[in-house]
């Protein structure tokens, strides 16, 4: 049974999913449809998929809880059918309040429409009357901030334009209960902050708040609770760090139980994987290049948090370490060990080699592996940024590449603090008050 607001007392709870499923029918034609729905027999020719699997948690009012789990865990299906979008298959949803939902980018908007006839359209699909629509304009074009832009056809609008105009209809209609789904990750930093000033306001005021984002400093910073969906499952819900933390070990298959673990290697092409190494934990791009003359190969390499854990998230302002070993095939003189991170764009953003920090690598013979350790602080600003490893020397003055790995991996710095540039220059602030104006 689903039930509506108000069709159930519910105290200080503000949502109650109650043993949830939902059970797609999965068909290798299209024709196998009409067949099964034709049998006399009643013949079945699809593959249940369980979106959902038996899902329950609690919602109270005034909260503001982070739903985190990989792609395709079931995160938006449980938002879509928390609003309405979506009927489970199975079991209760309970909701007490008004609810507004950031559940796609411009959904529900008309692509010919204006931004400002897009706003009256929301709202009145929320149920207000154009006379309060109209009342409610000045906040959203004010909070939207998108100029001239709210004349022109939505069709028209960037995914930041997109974000600013269905953020500010969201919260214009003062709602209960706010529910996003990924919507504020095409925003710039200045308008996400915006977002989370006005959730946080709403929380404060005791409205509730649930999203769904891949972005956990986001999590950490403004969520009291997390509730983690893998693979269909609530697969466990607590204080947000431990939940974070909790994650990333699931990323990279550290929380399962050896007994559970698979025995089947996966190989990564132009990585000499060997079951135990660091790589059996390490979350690798799929896409990344290898390349060099091979007469060394880096055999592996992990990346440890400030507690010595590998993981491919690291927080801010905590010391970590990348490590990696590498394997000589010829014998070489003086080669040099290289890291490098980029953001997205591929912006340099930092890195060092062996040279730089004045280490001195010496002979190293064919058949020899060698272990190299670069420790330090991750200064950088919060979000996803792409690491290259390398092994290089030189040869007659000239620069030779044994093996690079670029963009091998991607590292997910955590922040509760976003300055802004590149990097966190840590800086500390005084203040005083009631100082005479001339200088000592």
């Amino acid at each position: 049974m689903y039930y509506k607001t108000g069709e159930k007392e519910m105290s200080d709870i503000a949502i109650s999913v109650s043993d949830v499923s939902k059970v797609y029918s999965l068909y290798d034609k299209p024709t196998l449809r009409f067949k099964e729905a034709l049998s006399i027999h009643k013949k079945s020719y699809h593959k249940e998929f369980h979106a959902l699997n038996h899902v329950s948690f609690e919602i109270k009012k005034g909260e503001m809880v982070g739903i985190i789990g990989k792609n395709g865990a079931g995160k938006s299906t449980i938002l879509k059918i928390i609003t309405g979008v979506l009927m489970p298959t199975s079991g209760d949803v309970t909701i007490d309040g008004k609810v507004s939902a950031l559940l796609e980018l411009g959904a529900g908007f008309n692509p010919e429409y204006n931004g400002i006839q897009n706003a009256y359209l929301s709202g009145t699909m929320m149920g207000f009357s154009e006379e309060e629509m109209e009342k409610k304009l000045p906040e959203i074009l004010k909070f939207a901030d998108i100029g001239d832009f709210i004349k022109q056809p939505v069709k028209t609008y960037s995914s930041g334009m997109f974000a600013r105009l269905a953020f500010a209809v969201a919260i214009s209609v003062d709602p209960d209960i706010l529910i996003i789904d990924e919507a504020l990750s095409v925003g710039d930093v200045f308008f996400q902050a915006k977002c989370y000033k006005r959730m946080e306001d709403l929380k404060n005021s005791g409205k509730t708040v649930l999203f769904v984002t891949h972005d956990m400093g986001s999590v950490m910073k403004y969520c009291e609770r997390a509730i983690i969906i893998n693979d269909g499952r609530k697969y466990a819900e607590g204080p947000t760090k431990e939940m974070v933390d909790l994650y990333k070990k699931i990323l990279v298959g550290q929380d399962e139980p050896e007994e559970e673990k698979e025995e089947e290697e996966k190989p990564q092409p132009g990585l000499e994987v060997q079951k135990g190494t660091w790589l059996d934990y390490m979350l690798l791009n799929p896409n990344y290049q290898d390349y060099g003359d091979k007469r060394a190969t880096i055999t592996s390499f992990g990346i440890f948090d400030h507690e010595n854990q590998i993981s491919n998230t690291i927080y801010k302002m905590k010391p970590f370490t990348i490590k990696m070993r590498v394997k000589f095939h010829q014998t070489v003189e003086n080669p040099i060990f290289a890291f490098s991170i980029k953001d997205l764009k591929g912006n340099e953003l930092a890195g060092t080699n062996t040279i730089i920090e004045k280490t001195d690598t010496g002979r190293v013979e064919a058949g020899e592996t060698v272990e190299i350790a670069f420790s330090q602080k991750m200064v950088l600003q919060g979000g996803q940024h792409l690491l290259s490893l390398g092994c290089t020397g030189y040869e007659d003055d000239a620069l030779v590449v044994y093996h690079r790995l670029y963009d091998i991996c991607c590292i997910q710095v955590l922040s509760k603090k976003t300055t802004v540039g590149f990097c966190d220059l840590d800086s500390t602030v005084t203040y005083k008050r009631s100082i005479e104006d001339a200088e000592n």
